[in-house]
C-alpha cells in the first residue's frame, strides 16, 4: 500500500497466523512466540523503509517492551486501541469471544488469559466514543504532528 508517498505494509493476525505463525497455538508460551517472531518481521521491513502496521492483540507488557527495543527511537508507536471487553464481545463478527465462553477457544485474551493494559502508549483511542474513521484520523493527525 501507499499513501502520501509512504509505502506501509500491514501485519495482522490472519496474514501472520496462517503461514509464519501456522505452527502456534494461544498458550501464553505461543502467544509471546508469536509476538516475538512478528516483531522481528517488523523490525526487517522498517529497516527496509516501509511504515509497518502491525495489528495484534499484544496481551503482555513484557512482549511490547520487546518489539519496542528492536527498532531505533521514534521507529516504534505503540496505539493503544481502548475497548472494555463488553464492547469487544459485541462486536464479534467472528465469534470467537462465544466459543472461548463455551470452552471451545483454550487461552482466549480478556476471557482466561490476562491483558495487560498498555502503561505510556504514545496514542490512546477509545472506541467506544470514536468511530473506526476519526480514530484513524486520530493517529494519523499524532503521527503527522511527530
Amino acid at each position: 500500500m501507499q499513501a502520501d508517498g509512504r509505502h506501509t505494509y500491514l501485519l495482522d493476525g490472519d496474514n501472520v497466523r496462517h503461514g509464519l505463525n501456522k505452527d502456534l497455538g494461544f498458550t501464553e508460551e505461543d502467544r509471546v512466540e508469536n509476538i516475538r517472531r512478528v516483531a522481528e518481521v517488523s523490525r526487517l521491513m522498517v529497516d527496509a523503509g516501509l511504515i509497518v502496521l502491525v495489528s495484534f492483540i499484544s496481551p503482555f507488557r513484557a512482549e511490547r517492551r520487546m518489539a519496542r527495543d528492536l527498532m531505533e527511537d521514534g521507529e516504534f508507536v505503540e496505539v493503544y486501541v481502548a475497548t472494555p471487553l463488553a464492547v469487544a464481545e459485541e462486536r464479534d463478527v467472528k465469534g470467537l469471544y462465544a466459543k472461548a465462553r463455551a470452552g471451545e477457544l483454550k487461552n482466549f485474551t480478556g476471557i482466561d488469559s490476562p491483558y495487560e493494559e498498555p502503561e505510556n502508549a504514545e496514542i490512546t483511542v477509545d472506541t467506544t466514543t470514536l468511530s473506526p474513521e476519526q480514530a484513524a484520523e486520530e493517529i494519523v493527525a499524532w503521527l503527522a504532528k511527530h
